[in-house]
């Protein structure tokens, strides 16, 4: 009789930094969607994670994101990156309205040592499943941003690290007495992302 074990997937410094880069790639596009910081019609359907997925068809922003998610899968498998920060701003004020905080924890061990850890891709799969629909429901429970905003990446790394030219030094961008709303994290075994959308509370909330 044949036995069966759980199938387990061997995970690279390399591999788990391109699938964190890879995520926020396809986060940061769900947020600009659902959060409709661009038209609707600009974005296409494809399918990622199990899930139907939106990327925006707008070139500047593709080609922004492609160049944020090539830097952050550099810091990542060097190790140095501790969060990313994919904040919303009011077009007209640059007041913050959301800050959506992917804050990241790596084995030093693998990236000192070079030590590879197993973990199966469906795992993975489903955690970062969770966080998407987590994503596309934030219509839900966030306030409607009802004037055009813009948004901006904020990457915190270590302190000895050199960014490009295209990246300079900015300030937190933070909102005064944010609501927050923890989302769900996945985990790579490299990796661990951690996820927390705060907003700006809505004027007609009650005290």
């Amino acid at each position: 009789m044949a036995s069966r074990t759980a199938s387990k997937d061997i995970i690279t410094l390399r591999g788990s930094a391109a699938i964190v880069s890879e995520f926020f790639g396809y986060a940061a596009n769900s947020i600009l969607y659902n959060r409709a910081v661009y038209p609707e019609e600009s974005f296409t359907k494809v399918k990622k994670y199990g899930l139907t997925m939106l990327l925006t068809q707008d070139e500047g922003v593709k080609d922004f994101i492609a160049n944020l998610t090539s830097q952050l899968s550099k810091w990542l498998e060097a190790g140095k990156l501790q969060r990313i920060v994919l904040v919303i701003m009011s077009k007209a004020t640059s007041e913050v309205l959301e800050r959506w905080n992917f804050n990241i924890v790596t084995d030093a061990e693998v990236v000192e040592k070079g030590a590879i850890k197993e973990k199966s891709d469906k795992e993975i799969m489903r955690e970062i499943q969770a966080i998407m629909r987590q994503i596309t429901s934030c219509i839900t429970y966030l306030p409607c941003l009802d004037e055009p905003c813009v948004f901006d990446v904020l990457a915190y790394t270590d302190t000895d690290v050199d960014a490009p030219g295209t990246w300079v030094e900015s300030d937190a961008k933070l909102i005064d007495n944010p609501q927050m709303v923890k989302l769900h994290s996945f985990d790579t075994k490299i990796h661990k992302v951690d996820t927390l959308v705060s907003y700006k509370k809505d004027e007609w909330d009650e005290e």
